[in-house]
């Protein structure tokens, strides 16, 4: 039973990753400025909103809507089979209010399921700057230090020319 929730989690992180990701934004092709990558991995680490904050991709509202509109069909339609029997013999004022409450879910859900999506992307993009300035420093081992780094930097002024060399002093010298 494990291995069939492993395996749904992987083929759907993949699908997102190959399929859904490249159809509701579009990606630039040039590399992430330092500064860029500094700024999007603080935000990044301490859980701030990143929507409209990341130089690089761009999120279509259009296409992400009928991805989201898609996904909940595929969980409400056999739900709604299923229950038919049961719906059909409910008052209408009933499912007037049950309507309203759907549409509520929905609303939220999509709320969540954006945040989802552009987490992912930013995810995939502060990486991606990551192996073109920190080469030799695994994100996952680094990049909460770096945010932290990178606070202090900016708190003690230090110019951006400096900034670069300032943070891998850092580093190093945390090694």
């Amino acid at each position: 039973m494990l291995r069939i929730f492993s395996w749904i989690k992987t083929s759907s992180r993949t699908f997102t990753d190959e399929k859904i990701i490249p159809y509701v934004f579009t990606l630039g092709d040039g590399p992430m400025l330092f500064r860029d990558l500094l700024k999007t991995n603080k935000m990044y680490q301490e859980g701030l909103k990143l929507e409209g904050k990341i130089p690089g991709f761009r999120l279509s509202i259009g296409r992400s809507y009928l991805v989201f509109i898609g996904l909940w069909h595929l969980f409400i339609l056999p739900v709604s089979v299923a229950f038919h029997p049961f719906l059909a013999k409910i008052d209408c004022h009933l499912l007037i209010v049950m309507a309203i409450l759907f549409t509520g879910m929905f609303f939220a859900t999509y709320a969540i399921y954006k945040e989802y999506l552009i987490d992912t992307v930013a995810l995939k993009i502060i990486k991606n700057g990551w192996e073109n300035h920190f080469p030799h420093f695994d994100y996952d081992l680094h990049a909460k230090e770096v945010a932290k780094i990178y606070s202090e930097a900016l708190e003690k002024e230090i110019p951006h020319k400096n900034m670069q060399l300032y943070i891998l002093d850092k580093l190093v010298e945390n090694k």
